[in-house]
């Protein structure tokens, strides 16, 4: 859905600091060498093993969906098809009606995008009454209580404002007009928007992220779940999750790993997961991890809402396999694509079951493992800590919890683990908990903290645009390359322009020497 042209500016403002119990995964642009210029591939390549999506225990009658473009079709497609789950509501940005392509690239890309005066919303309805009638999708009376937030910029070029407006139009047979709010005023192009990070509000461009000085993410998460507490603009308080995808699904356009943001509040043996609730965010195409790094992830205002208001977040992940990195909402994949069966809805779904509690996966039940004693912390560097404790007769292994949430991918055989990909000068805490032989847990530990080092130190690298992106100092985008933190342009992405990068902060490069 996105055309591949090059942003007329690179993206306003700093990336943000991992925060406070970050997995970090060090993107990285290419992954081989190019013998020629031109556009040239994103992918992003992890510095540790993804863990398996925690089951959380969440209260499963408030999942919620929300996406951008391909992302906001494929918010209908899940809205609609598993009504049963998404009831609550969904947002769409730049989406449209509910199986508009009806299995054709012509319709996704004429009537669903830029001729709007041809999406036969009337048949696209009937359709929907049939495929529920046959239990191919869940019944339409789910939508009746569900709340709707619609966005489309008024500048958008790339899904016209009257595919939402259709979308509007197919909601009303079977969402009250009163559940619906609809923002079409801003003069925003094709993007998701923010009120403080991305392009110039009338940029259409990679990453599809759009400063306007409006807070998009809060306004859909408040209109489908009510008055919310202000959300965190400071450090967050919860974990990034980096999470294996292919326990769900193998192939089919999707990733080998997506991403969560858990709440403090919300980890796994917090003991107040069960008032939590889950809200999914399909990204748009060229927008996945291998496209624009954790941008979409990080940077588009979710977080800072789910942190303060009991809401884990789930961010699925296409792979480049995809056609752009789109989401299947006209039939790439399978002739199914829009219905339960649908390879990609079915994994998303297993997703949701699996994070909510409700499926998707076995947990081993508990042990009877008495806690850990003697846990505490040592050598700490500015983005690593070690973990001790003393050893539990009749424990097969060990998991470590940073902040509720698992730091170690498999069971820590002995009796110390150091936890990487921390922040500088930040402090965290840590749980132990011993397992038995099938993977079950017993008591947690007692918590021990401690504090990073700081990591302030200036330092320069003069290396090839290439080898910049290959040690996560700057990110390619289109063929250009742009320094981390900074975001300043260093020109085309390759091995013969050679560049020198001063770090001034972790994660921040500017050009110029030391």
């Amino acid at each position: 859905m996105h055309f591949r042209s090059r942003p007329s500016r690179p993206p306003v403002g700093s990336l943000r600091s991992f925060p406070p119990g970050a997995a970090l995964c060090a993107v990285r642009g290419p992954v081989a060498r190019a013998a020629t210029l031109g556009l040239l591939t994103l992918a992003a390549a992890c510095t540790r093993a993804a863990v398996p999506l925690p089951q959380l225990g969440l209260d499963a009658t408030q999942t919620t969906v929300s996406g951008l473009s391909a992302g906001g079709f494929m918010a209908v497609q899940l809205h609609v098809a598993y009504s049963a789950t998404f009831k609550t509501g969904a947002g769409v940005v730049a989406g449209g009606p509910f199986y508009c392509a009806e299995g054709s690239i012509v319709n996704a890309t004429g009537r669903c995008m830029a001729s709007p005066s041809g999406i036969p919303t009337a048949s696209l309805v009937s359709t929907t009454n049939s495929w529920a009638n046959q239990g191919l999708i869940d019944p339409t009376s789910n939508l009746t209580a569900s709340k709707v937030y619609l966005f489309s910029g008024s500048l958008d070029s790339v899904v016209k404002p009257g595919v939402m407006d259709a979308l509007k139009t197919y909601y009303q047979s079977y969402v009250p007009n009163a559940n619906v709010v609809y923002k079409k005023d801003l003069a925003a192009e094709h993007a998701m928007v923010t009120d403080d990070y991305g392009s110039a509000c009338s940029t259409k461009g990679a990453p599809y992220i759009n400063d306007c000085n409006f807070d998009l993410a809060g306004a859909i998460l408040q209109q489908l779940y009510g008055t919310l507490n202000a959300r965190n603009n400071g450090t967050l308080g919860g974990s990034f999750v980096e999470y294996d995808q292919g326990a769900f699904i193998s192939g089919h356009g999707m990733a080998s790993t997506g991403w969560a943001y858990v709440p403090q509040a919300c980890a796994a043996g917090s003991g107040t997961a069960a008032s939590c609730r889950l809200h999914v965010v399909m990204h748009g195409c060229k927008q996945n991890t291998s496209d624009v790094g954790q941008q979409y992830v990080r940077n588009t205002g979710y977080n800072r809402w789910a942190d303060t208001n009991r809401i884990v977040l789930l961010y699925p992940q296409t792979s480049t396999a995809a056609t752009n990195s789109c989401w299947d909402w006209w039939g790439y994949d399978s002739a199914n694509y829009a219905k339960k069966s649908g390879p990609q809805m079915v994994a998303v779904k297993a997703m949701v079951d699996r994070v909510v509690g409700s499926g998707g996966g076995t947990t081993p039940p508990p042990a009877s493992l008495p806690a850990p004693a003697g846990v505490t912390t040592s050598g700490a560097t500015a983005n690593s800590m070690q973990i001790q404790w003393s050893a539990v007769s009749g424990a097969a292994g060990y998991n470590v919890y940073r902040g509720g949430t698992k730091a170690n991918a498999t069971p820590v055989g002995g009796t110390a683990f150091t936890d990487t990909g921390l922040a500088p000068s930040t402090n965290y805490s840590w749980t132990v908990r011993a397992t038995n032989s099938s993977g079950g847990e017993g008591a947690a530990s007692s918590p021990a903290s401690g504090t990073t080092t700081a990591d302030t130190a200036v330092a320069c690298f003069t290396a090839s645009n290439y080898d910049h992106t290959m040690a996560a100092r700057a990110y390619a985008l289109y063929g250009a390359t742009y320094a981390y933190g900074s975001n300043q342009y260093m020109g085309l992405w390759n091995i013969y322009t050679t560049t020198t990068l001063k770090r001034t902060a972790p994660g921040t490069y500017v050009i110029g020497t030391c």
